[in-house]
């Protein structure tokens, strides 16, 4: 399966205008944002877990990636509450669910595969910095090394938030909106830009709160070889 496979171009999904649809876990469904393969896949998702709903035990052989988007992620390493950031490296097993359900963005299979690095964060208690080139931004790290730059950004009140793309972008609003090309981004809302690309954004007048992935387009995306 490919969905949004085309690495080249801009690509947005507006995730909360389409209908959820049932993974192969009962209880578990799933907004799919781009995909490339089939039940193993390089995936990047929005997912609902129905309260009680669990998947059984299993291990993250290229890697998870996720924010907590609503409710309680829960595993036997703890509960994690709106806000969470994780990184199960490759390698990395758990038993995920949800006592009262929840709702998180969700990345596969997008690691270096011999990164070995588990994070957790709490976005909502993490010191922000303000940007020295933008005062109307601040954001916290949640991840960097040589392939990638992961953060957390807060875009004041009609914040014009200058985005450059030498290496790829990635953006999704958890909280606010922003307009970027003349479309309007709100919660849920996913925007990818190609390597090489510039664009700018405007935060909508309650600003906005913003997920970001940078520079990890460098080399255009494949399956995974399972």
């Amino acid at each position: 399966m490919e969905l949004n496979a085309n690495f080249e171009e801009r690509t947005v999904v507006h995730a909360a205008q389409i209908p959820w649809k049932a993974s192969p876990m009962a209880g578990v469904d799933r907004r799919m944002l781009d995909r490339i393969g089939d039940e193993v896949a390089r995936a990047t998702s929005i997912v609902r877990y129905a309260p009680g709903s669990h998947f059984s035990s299993h291990a993250h052989t290229g890697g998870e990636e996720f924010l907590v988007l609503e409710g309680v992620f829960q595993d036997e390493h703890g509960d994690f509450p709106v806000g969470s950031y994780i990184r199960n490296p490759p390698t990395s097993s758990h038993t995920p669910g949800s006592e009262a359900g929840c709702v998180i963005f969700v990345k596969l299979w997008q690691f270096d595969m011999e990164d070995r690095n588990g994070v957790k964060i709490n976005t909502n208690t993490g010191q922000y910095s303000v940007d020295p080139k933008n005062a109307d931004v601040s954001s916290i790290v949640l991840f960097e090394d040589t392939r990638e730059h992961v953060s957390m950004e807060k875009w004041a009140p009609n914040a014009v938030v200058e985005i450059d793309s030498p290496h790829g972008f990635e953006a999704l609003v958890t909280e606010g909106s922003f307009e970027e090309s003349n479309e309007m981004f709100a919660v849920q809302s996913w925007l990818r830009l190609p390597k090489g690309a510039s664009s700018k954004a405007v935060a909508g007048p309650e600003g906005a709160t913003v997920w970001i992935k940078r520079n990890h387009l460098a080399e255009a995306p494949t399956a995974p070889n399972a």
